[in-house]
């Protein structure tokens, strides 16, 4: 064993540690939030959707049969982010809107948006 060979490899295994410490301080203190999303081209349908939604139509039916996001094929899920991982607009509702409400027409250079606040660390 060369003095190269355990540097690189005990450098590598600290990487990797810091790294598992950091994730496991984000899970165990929520430092994440998590969102539903329902992306669609007009504010009329945005609007019309959420009058559907608040008359008992479920958020994720709606995001799975409307959405033009990606994540409506697993009924508008983004899972969890952080302050700064998405567009202003999203971090404006996300962080300061209430939450296990549905918020919108948000609107982004992607289109119109239904926002569901499902979680938020204070």
């Amino acid at each position: 064993m060369t003095l190269q060979w355990y540097v690189v490899h005990a450098y590598s295994n600290y990487e990797h540690k810091v790294k598992e410490s950091l994730l496991e301080r984000i899970k165990r203190h929520g430092l994440e939030d998590k969102f539903g999303d329902i992306l669609v081209p007009t504010e009329e349908a945005c609007t019309d959707l959420k009058t559907q939604i608040e008359n008992g139509a479920e958020f994720v039916e709606l995001a799975k049969q409307h959405s033009q996001c990606p994540s409506g094929a697993s009924g508008g899920d983004l899972g969890e982010f952080s302050p700064g991982q998405m567009v202003r607009e999203f971090d404006n509702v996300v962080f300061s809107q209430d939450v296990g409400t549905v918020h919108g027409p948000v609107k982004t250079q992607f289109g119109y948006h239904l926002i569901e606040i499902l979680e938020r660390s204070e």
